[in-house]
């Protein structure tokens, strides 16, 4: 954990400017309920956090990084937010059973985590999911296919969920344009689970 957390800490040391916002959150923001728990897992330095803190949803961000949740703890000070932003290891401490109403995951893939992230939305429960594809247009994001979704895997990785929302465009068409190299899906799990 050391490593990869020294890893994250410079990473986020070196960034500048407004915490990015995933784009399955900015073009669906009006689907999320107006209350609930939230959790921006592996949260970085927590732009996701902050939407669905300005959305008045309670919310958690979980990051590796001390550093990240240092800036984001005064980003959401900054802005009157209240966000209980925790260093935590997300692989070693999933979120527990039946905790968030909203999840959201962002430029992150651990495969093994899934079932434990299915298992932590309470029923109607939401799961927002952006991370890279490995059929990409550019070298943008990691190169290592551990990290990188296989063509509509993202779809089969958390079954039983109702898809909402899905987007992945692959190599299709003109490549400089629309959403590349990266799916998202908004999915709701149901409330008889």
């Amino acid at each position: 954990m050391q490593s990869l957390q020294k890893k994250w800490d410079s990473v986020y040391s070196q960034q500048n400017g407004e915490p990015r916002v995933a784009e399955v959150l900015q073009h669906n923001h009006y689907l999320l309920p107006r209350q609930g728990v939230a959790l921006d897992l592996a949260c970085g330095l927590g732009g996701n956090a902050l939407r669905l803190a300005e959305k008045g949803l309670q919310v958690m961000a979980w990051d590796i990084s001390p550093v990240a949740i240092a800036s984001l703890a005064q980003s959401a000070s900054q802005r009157g937010l209240a966000i209980d932003a925790q260093v935590r290891d997300v692989i070693a401490e999933p979120p527990e059973e039946n905790s968030v109403d909203v999840l959201l995951v962002s430029l992150f893939l651990a495969r093994e985590l899934c079932p434990a992230l299915l298992a932590a939305l309470k029923p109607g429960g939401l799961l927002l999911y952006q991370t890279y594809c490995q059929q990409k247009v550019s070298d943008s994001g990691p190169n290592n296919p551990d990290y990188l979704l296989a063509d509509n895997e993202l779809l089969r990785l958390f079954p039983g969920l109702k898809l909402r929302v899905y987007r992945e465009e692959s190599l299709l068409g003109q490549h400089d344009a629309g959403m590349r190299n990266q799916a998202w899906m908004m999915a709701e799990k149901p409330l008889n689970v």
